[in-house]
């Protein structure tokens, strides 16, 4: 194991890392990035929780409806 090659490699992502992006995302990457993201995760119990009574999924004002609150 060549420990010098891969500090040398840590060294250049964590470089990359640093540079700006010099790409605004457009709505489509952000569509395509939360897909990717669904997908990933739609075996997980807690996501599909959070999919089903999550806040930020529900269309409209984020306040509990009278048959909520009971």
């Amino acid at each position: 194991m060549d420990v010098e090659r891969i500090i040398a490699d840590i060294e250049q992502l964590e470089e990359m890392y640093e540079a700006p992006d010099i790409w605004p995302l457009k709505a489509s990457d952000v569509s395509a990035a939360n897909r990717r993201h669904d997908k990933t995760l739609a075996n997980s119990p807690w996501f599909r929780l959070w999919q089903d009574f999550g806040i930020c999924c529900r269309p409209g004002n984020p306040m509990l409806s009278e048959t909520e609150r009971q």
